[in-house]
């Protein structure tokens, strides 16, 4: 028996990389998954295909979460899709956008970063909630970032995950009546677009070989972690934010 049968998540930045991952592994546990995206339909289009290959039920549904009216589209249109209340929330969506110093970087880039990284997460959590069953889970994101204070030019996208840290646990208490659990995960080097993107090749290499594991993670293994954490096994976690980094960094 698959452990999410008959369960709705909704996955915010659904399309590629982790995001991907963590939608087709809760679609293969049974859930029917809303997979949210917001510039790329080829990816979101390429990951549904995959799911219903197997399957799975999913819809892709386009929207910039940093936008409320988007969220609660994003919400009705899952409700639509699926004719039932939602009960998984994976708030995957977020980045970098970009290295600058605090010297160097303007109000407007610092503005964007936590607009994308952490008033997503009010915002989509604040449309989905009125729609979630109680016993439901939710499961943001935040890094290892939040607890080192990142790489180079990274203090903005530090902070801002550093405040979805702080929201994870003040919501877990907040959502403890209704039997809610808030739970985030913390990757460190993880082998996506992000850090091909924004990290160099070189700097990737060094941070493998300082990690004790000697290795980047993949995005299957902290899709792995979230479903763990959406699902009834980790019934007794609430409120906790759980590394994932080969042990580079404790806690």
């Amino acid at each position: 028996m698959k452990e999410l049968m008959n369960k709705v998540a909704l996955v915010t930045g659904g399309a590629r990389d982790i995001g991907r991952q963590v939608s087709l592994k809760l679609a293969a546990q049974g859930a029917a998954v809303a997979v949210n995206y917001f510039d790329n339909p080829a990816d979101a289009q390429e990951t549904i295909k995959a799911i219903v290959d197997t399957g799975g039920k999913a819809v892709a549904i386009q929207g910039d979460m940093t936008k409320f009216a988007d969220a609660q589209r994003l919400v009705e249109e899952t409700q639509k899709t699926f004719g039932a209340m939602i009960d998984i929330l994976v708030n995957v969506a977020g980045g970098l956008m970009g290295r600058h110093t605090v010297l160097e970087m303007e109000e407007s880039f610092w503005d964007a970063v936590m607009n994308v990284n952490l008033k997503s997460v009010f915002l989509v959590t604040k449309a989905v909630l009125p729609y979630m069953n109680d016993g439901g889970a939710i499961v943001n994101f935040s890094t290892q970032a939040t607890h080192d204070g990142g790489g180079p030019g990274a203090i903005a996208y530090a902070s801002a995950k550093g405040g979805v840290l702080v929201f994870t646990r003040g919501l877990a208490k907040e959502l403890a009546p209704k039997k809610i659990r808030v739970n985030a995960v913390s990757p460190g080097m993880i082998n996506t677009t992000f850090h091909n993107t924004f990290t160099k090749p070189e700097v990737r290499q060094r941070v493998a070989s300082m990690t004790p594991l000697g290795r980047e993670g993949e995005a299957h293994e902290v899709a792995d972690l979230v479903l763990f954490l959406a699902s009834e096994r980790s019934s007794f976690i609430n409120g906790e934010t759980i590394q994932i980094n080969g042990g580079i960094f404790f806690a």
